[in-house]
């Protein structure tokens, strides 16, 4: 393998590696930031395609989310790549937090807010498969809203960063090509 490592990890400190990046979190954000920035599309292809991997993250709809922010980034000409970036933002830290919020704003719309029941301690995909009038229902109709809401939020900024990397990154570029003009034109220019 070319850029493979010398010594291979166990699975303990790959599993470590995966939860707590070894350069730190601040930097993987930024590089993840930069790749984003740096793929090769329009701001709004981008910013609607990473919007859609987020707003997908959102649904109980686990082992989909990928092929579900795919399929919603094509139908909204977004990035797919970027969409599938975009489901970063469901991961094991954040679905806990998730999955209680679309439970509880769930049954709250549906209207079991009197009987308040908390999600199960040790809730998994099968958990949720199995009681799909208890648990998959309300969190798939807390999801919807949910889903809309984080994907204007996740558009309306990624848009933004995207916008001015892209701006930076060409007036970067400008100013090369112009100092190598000037010094094309200085080496021909006859010297007195």
């Amino acid at each position: 393998m070319l850029f493979g490592r010398r010594n291979t990890l166990s699975w303990l400190r790959r599993l470590r590696s995966a939860l707590w990046p070894r350069s730190g979190w601040r930097r993987s954000a930024r590089y993840a930031v930069h790749r984003l920035s740096r793929l090769p599309a329009s701001p709004y292809r981008i910013a609607a395609g990473f919007a859609c991997g987020a707003a997908i993250s959102f649904t109980p709809l686990m082992g989909f989310h990928f092929l579900g922010a795919a399929l919603l980034s094509i139908l909204m000409r977004g990035n797919v790549l970027a969409s599938a970036l975009g489901t970063a933002i469901g991961n094991p830290w954040t679905f806990p937090f998730i999955w209680a919020w679309t439970f509880t704003f769930g049954r709250w719309l549906i209207g079991h807010s009197r009987e308040l029941e908390p999600l199960p301690e040790h809730i998994s995909l099968g958990y949720i498969l199995d009681h799909l009038d208890e648990v998959f229902i309300p969190m798939l109709v807390g999801s919807l809203p949910t889903a809309v809401a984080a994907w204007f939020l996740a558009y309306v900024i990624t848009f933004r960063i995207v916008r001015g990397y892209q701006r930076a990154r060409r007036l970067r570029l400008l100013r090369g090509r112009r100092r190598a003009k000037w010094a094309r034109f200085r080496r021909k220019a006859p010297q007195k």
